[in-house]
């Protein structure tokens, strides 16, 4: 099946007691056992079933299993949130002692995660900027045993080569983890570029609305079972309901994210012709320096937007007191259309200097490109931007 059919029929049918065509909502903290032997096999493992919605339960499982057939990966794994989801992987696959290799730009809260508290369970992260691979190779060294990227990354959209990671991890036989947010399943499957593990935010894309906060890994059978072995016992796990609303929301991704394409699309080219705009970052502008990669790994350059302004920070944040259809938020992936300044914001975890290394200047602002007309959204821009 293609993926627009996937995403609304990919793993789910009619209920089979009622025939409902909506999948339903397991919400309950606890499944009944028939006898004791019952509930006696279910803990050792002996017997397929359901325990305590903490360690499964089938609305959760559902979730899992679609994003997993969406990545065109073998297994999935759903937590409360995607940095729950990313501390899960790296514990999951890093021990103390050993370290990390990761590209430099990443989500703010991924970053301070790395940072500042992987350090203290005794594992290292090191920052490189994974669009040069002899950076790359010359970081991993015998205790390194997992390399991470995101890609395009956030919020600066610089677009990392994922096949030429896949031979650089695989070469020195670590496994690559892809954070796929920002371009969905839709637009990016890593798994066929050979990468090892997806992690997702579906907070974002996935759910789509702005109402719920959930993470997705997906790998092989046996890396999920694994970590799940470990993860439920950490208890991060994703609500019955927030997974019936991911689920709901996976349905409409075909038709948003052409919407946030086309949108952001126009967007990009009014943006760079105006008198008040420096640089302009998209994947799908002929000038970003990963255009051609972009071009290889995805079907379409997504629905976020940077851009610096001239004049600064206090410039940038002219425009955000500005604009009045635009909404000032953090997050992303929002039927809405978001406009934040990262570098005191989402990424204010970095430090000037990391900041500016990572390509985040003063005045960069991200949009995450919603779903409205997109002329409704040019003209708030340019309103905006001439008050500076």
């Amino acid at each position: 099946m293609h993926i627009e059919t996937d995403v609304v029929h990919g793993g789910q049918h009619p209920d089979k007691h009622t025939g409902a065509l909506s999948p339903p909502i397991y919400q309950t903290s606890t499944f009944v056992f028939r006898d004791a032997d019952h509930g006696a096999r279910l803990f050792k493992g002996e017997e397929p079933g359901h325990i305590y919605t903490r360690i499964s339960n089938p609305t959760i499982e559902l979730l899992a299993s679609k994003i997993a057939l969406l990545e065109s990966a073998q297994a999935g794994s759903v937590f409360a949130s995607g940095l729950a989801a990313i501390f899960n992987v790296v514990v999951s696959t890093v021990k103390s002692g050993e370290n990390v290799v990761s590209d430099d730009t990443i989500y703010g809260g991924t970053y301070t995660l790395f940072k500042n508290v992987l350090p203290d369970l005794g594992i290292k992260v090191t920052f490189v900027d994974a669009t040069d691979i002899d950076q790359v190779e010359a970081a991993v060294n015998e205790q390194t045993k997992l390399l991470f990227i995101e890609t395009p990354a956030n919020p600066t959209l610089k677009i990392i080569d994922i096949a030429r990671c896949v031979d650089s991890a695989h070469s020195k036989g670590i496994p690559l983890c892809v954070d796929n947010t920002f371009a969905t399943p839709y637009l990016q499957r890593p798994i066929g570029l050979g990468a090892d593990i997806v992690v997702h935010s579906a907070t974002k894309y996935f759910g789509g609305h702005g109402d719920i906060i959930g993470g997705v890994v997906v790998g092989t059978q046996d890396f999920v079972k694994n970590m799940w072995k470990r993860a439920k016992d950490i208890g991060a796990s994703l609500s019955p309901f927030n997974a019936w609303l991911i689920l709901r929301g996976l349905k409409t991704l075909a038709v948003r994210m052409d919407r946030h394409c086309s949108n952001a699309q126009k967007i990009v080219e009014f943006l760079t012709k105006h008198d008040r705009v420096e640089h302009v970052y998209y994947p799908g502008l002929e000038s970003h320096p990963g255009y051609e990669v972009a071009c290889r790994q995805m079907n379409g350059f997504g629905g976020m937007v940077g851009f610096d302004v001239k004049g600064g920070k206090e410039a940038g944040k002219a425009i955000m007191n500005s604009v009045k259809l635009c909404t000032l938020a953090v997050s992303l992936g929002d039927v809405d259309t978001l406009i934040e300044h990262p570098g005191s914001m989402t990424h204010s975890g970095y430090s000037e200097s990391e900041l500016l290394e990572s390509g985040i200047k003063p005045g960069f602002v991200r949009l995450s490109v919603g779903l409205e007309h997109p002329d409704d959204i040019i003209d708030d821009l340019d309103l905006a931007l001439r008050k500076i």
